[in-house]
């Protein structure tokens, strides 16, 4: 009773303490909300079996519990100012997939499928930080004397995924617009009845940066849940500089306030806004002449990305957009080949772009650029899967030598789908990648398509300890056993994560 009791007065102590500091200092932390934060501690003792002849009592104290429920005080300045040391000692893996980068930004071609696997293992993690990596056999104890103990029994562990092209940032929903796809309605008759991309435009427009946040935090919860630590988000439904900037200064405060890390993307040519129908020209000269000064002036977006397709913008447009954001600083991304062979995968070589995306259509001529400039391909197996549309020829792709990755293109349109894990089952069935293609395209190379790849996407010494825990026999069974998750933990930036 009374271990218990002090156990309590610590866990209050603690909390208490924060919130005196946050109070005195609110300045430096962006958005308190102390109603929401919902943050506990706890310490417990815990019998940990290393190995099949050994069993030591260590003390598991100050994990942090994170139920996921909306709150608004920045995660960084919270672990900043809290005085915890997060070391973490990860034990008696089942096996543990590290996908080496062994020093490269990407894998391709036959590398992608060396997932640098290994049975009985550990992980040590200092702050942040993986410092170590091997086999239980190989473990210190004297390693373990400053670390709080996971024990991974019977778990498959392996790098949190990384989800490289989303359009999380919305409002409103279009169910109604998929039902009517399925009764055969061509995309003219769903945009004339009010559908498509401008109807979220519309609902997005009309929206607060509170009810952005509100929605975006209710998916990117979720999408942690299912193993994504690593995600980017486009702005694009806004499509006026009031809008655009509203989106992505909400992205930037999400990235500073959220668990999982955000990179945005400015989209402003996602389309042509009704105001500009007939005027296309005067809205490529609004987007390079108003909007991405003031974005990449202000640093509120990691990139610029553009729709380069039958309909939407030509290469010429693209091209002139694409360079006027690398004259500010973002990296150009491009929305390619979707609809067409129109020249996107080209022109993705041609400005050195991080990623071009899509590439249902990619010509021969564009997989050789692509290779050449090694820009990552990033393939959306959902869209097609959703749309009932061509896939992208990933095979060919890989077999090229183009990096490949993987994403959800999470969006309320043409794929409203957050898991990682059923993109790879997709992506094995109907593209005919192999489970470490798969495993491979939604880390490393994901990671590399926002240029995350040199601190995120594998198990490696340097790296930040971004890791999931799988309650699955092996590997191959993450695509094979679809429709389920399997994610039982979740370790981001060295902290253990439950919801």
């Amino acid at each position: 009773m009374i271990h218990n009791f002090l156990n309590v007065y610590c866990v209050l102590r603690e909390y208490i303490l924060f919130l005196m500091y946050a109070i005195s200092s609110c300045k430096s932390i962006p958005q308190v909300s102390f109603e929401c934060i919902n943050f506990s501690f706890w310490n417990q003792a815990s019998e940990v079996r290393l190995t099949s002849s050994q069993v030591a009592l260590l003390k598991v104290s100050r994990t942090l519990h994170c139920k996921m429920k909306c709150f608004s005080v920045s995660w960084k300045t919270f672990i900043k100012h809290s005085g915890i040391e997060l070391n973490l000692a990860l034990i008696n893996i089942k096996q543990l997939v590290t996908v080496p980068a062994r020093g490269k930004r990407v894998k391709t071609g036959a590398e992608m499928r060396d997932l640098g696997v290994l049975e009985n293992a550990a992980v040590i993690i200092e702050k942040d930080t993986i410092t170590w990596i091997g086999r239980m056999e190989e473990l210190s104890m004297g390693s373990l004397k400053e670390s709080d103990v996971l024990d991974c029994i019977d778990k498959v562990v392996m790098p949190g995924f990384v989800d490289p092209h989303t359009h999380l940032l919305f409002a409103g929903s279009r169910e109604d617009e998929f039902a009517m796809r399925n009764a055969g309605a061509t995309y003219k008759e769903i945009a004339d009845s009010g559908g498509g991309i401008l109807s979220t435009v519309a609902d997005v427009r009309d929206a607060t940066k509170r009810d952005l946040k509100k929605f975006a935090r209710r998916h990117l919860n979720a999408m942690m849940r299912h193993g994504t630590l690593t995600v980017e988000i486009k702005s694009g439904y806004g499509l006026d500089i009031e809008t655009e900037i509203k989106m992505l200064e909400t992205i930037s405060e999400l990235n500073e306030e959220e668990v999982i890390s955000i990179a945005g993307t400015f989209l402003g040519a996602h389309a042509v806004p009704p105001e500009y129908r007939d005027r296309k020209r005067e809205y490529v000269h609004e987007i390079t002449e108003r909007m991405i000064p003031y974005i990449g002036t202000k640093g509120l977006a990691n990139f610029c990305d553009v729709f380069c397709d039958d309909g939407f913008f030509t290469v010429s447009e693209s091209r002139e957009m694409l360079l006027q954001g690398k004259r500010f600083g973002l990296s150009p991304k491009i929305h390619a080949d979707e609809l067409s062979a129109s020249g996107g995968a080209e022109l993705a070589a041609e400005v050195g772009a991080v990623s071009a995306d899509h590439l249902e259509h990619v010509s021969d001529n564009g997989i050789a650029a692509l290779a050449k400039a090694g820009v990552v391909a990033t393939l959306l197996p959902g869209v097609s899967f959703v749309l009932n549309h061509g896939y992208a020829p990933a095979r060919k792709l890989i077999d090229a030598g183009v990096p490949v990755a993987i994403s959800t293109d999470f969006n309320p349109g043409s794929c409203m789908s957050y898991s990682m894990p059923m993109m790879m089952t997709i992506a094995c069935t109907q593209m005919h990648m192999t489970p470490e293609e798969a495993i491979t395209a939604s880390t490393l190379n994901a990671a590399a398509a926002i240029q995350q790849s040199d601190e995120t996407g594998s198990i490696e010494v340097g790296k930040k300890a971004d890791i999931i825990l799988l309650d699955l026999p092996n590997y191959k069974h993450l695509p094979y056993h679809f429709g389920e998750n399997h994610v039982v933990k979740v370790v981001k930036n060295g902290v253990v994560l439950e919801f």
